[in-house]
């Protein structure tokens, strides 16, 4: 029955407003209305990332639950690890609406949410509340157990961003797995500002202080966009190794406005899908290249297949995470990813993800080196 409502739901959902069909599904995932058969893993796909162990290597974006408010269902649908938020401290409505559009010719989404939640405090009742598995230990075996992390924001009208992000930390991080410091959103003016060599390195300093201070350590990870330059990439691959981070998200979305044909294509905000693929897999391969294996990537953008996700490991990514492709593909798409992964990962003769991680590195960085010149 849930398989029928959910092949029924899509198409309406499509026909929907996106972001009124986006609280429906978030609804419909709290209601139990969406199948969820687990995470689908084998032993070639069981990963280990940052010291957490995860079923598969398929997780979800940040963006999707904002709100921390369909953990257990997500943690059931078949990802391998979920990234909740954009958390902020002080609760936030966000860029006026529309802010969100879909791009069917593109296979793609804009969204200009900026930040948007219900703040630091209430999503740390609801991430309390959530079942564990142990501290950072895996999947679990009970309904809604799993590896859940939280995005990290700053408030738009905040006097010091930088302090923002140690804040959600100090609030929300006893009870996540992980947090990701993200300074590369497009939708909060001047955010990307913090990207910035020096900025990024005090904001660092100051989110590693404030980890120290949890009940216990979680791993940090860092999230930056696809529009930087190489000299911006040697300064994240410096500071990743200065500051201690435990893995980089690469990447988030895009301000670039390439061979799109969407109509809604000229909407501002960032950019996500399809179009995302190549370039973001490509800031992916960079900086795999400067890092060389003393930090994990998690690879994102514009990932809708398993060889897709096989691309992005092979890029330089240990795990990888999506999100716009469920807009077209719906929550069922996750275990199809990771099956497809699987088979591929076989038919190569690997025994793990971490073995096929970085084996097509080489190629993506020819491929950029020929644009370039």
């Amino acid at each position: 029955m849930k398989r029928l409502l959910m092949a029924l739901g899509m198409p309406v959902l499509q026909r929907m407003e996106p972001e009124l069909a986006h609280g429906f599904a978030i609804s419909a995932l709290r209601r139990g209305l969406v199948p969820t058969p687990g995470a689908f893993s084998t032993p070639r796909l069981e990963t280990r990332l940052a010291g957490l162990n995860l079923p598969n290597p398929v997780g979800l974006a940040a963006g999707f639950d904002k709100n921390a408010r369909a953990i257990a269902p997500l943690l059931q649908s078949g990802f391998g690890f979920i990234e909740l938020g954009a958390a902020t401290p002080r609760a936030q409505p966000g860029n006026p609406r529309p802010r969100l559009f879909r791009l069917r010719e593109d296979q793609a989404v804009i969204n200009r949410f900026g930040f948007n939640n219900d703040g630091a405090e209430a999503i740390a009742a609801r991430l309390r509340a959530r079942p564990k598995a142990g501290p950072g230990t895996g999947p679990g075996t009970g309904p809604g157990t799993g590896i859940v992390g939280l995005n990290l924001g700053a408030n738009k009208d905040s006097a010091n961003r930088a302090a923002d992000f140690a804040q959600v930390l100090r609030i929300c991080g006893p009870y996540v797995d992980f947090a990701t410091v993200n300074v590369s959103s497009p939708n909060t003016e001047k955010l990307r500002d913090l990207q910035g060599k020096a900025a990024l390195s005090a904001l660092l300093a100051g989110v590693m202080e404030m980890r120290a201070t949890l009940p216990r350590p979680i791993p940090v990870f860092l999230k930056i966009a696809p529009d930087l330059d190489l000299a911006a990439l040697d300064d994240i691959a410096e500071i990743a190794r200065e500051s201690g981070l435990d893995a980089v998200i690469a990447t988030n979305t895009t301000l670039a406005r390439n061979g799109l044909t969407s109509p809604q294509s000229a909407e501002a905000g960032g950019l996500s899908g399809a179009p995302l693929f190549v370039p973001s897999t490509r800031i992916l391969a960079e900086l795999s290249q400067r890092l060389d294996g003393r930090i994990p990537l998690v690879g994102v953008g514009g990932i809708a297949t398993g060889a897709q996700a096989y691309e992005k490991i092979r890029a330089g990514a240990s795990a990888v995470q999506l999100y716009s492709a469920l807009v077209y593909g719906g929550i069922g798409l996750v275990n199809t990813i990771a099956r497809d992964l699987d088979a591929l990962l076989q038919r190569d003769g690997y025994a793990s993800v971490a073995d096929a991680v970085g084996s097509g590195r080489s190629a993506w960085l020819a491929a950029a080196n020929s644009i370039a010149g």
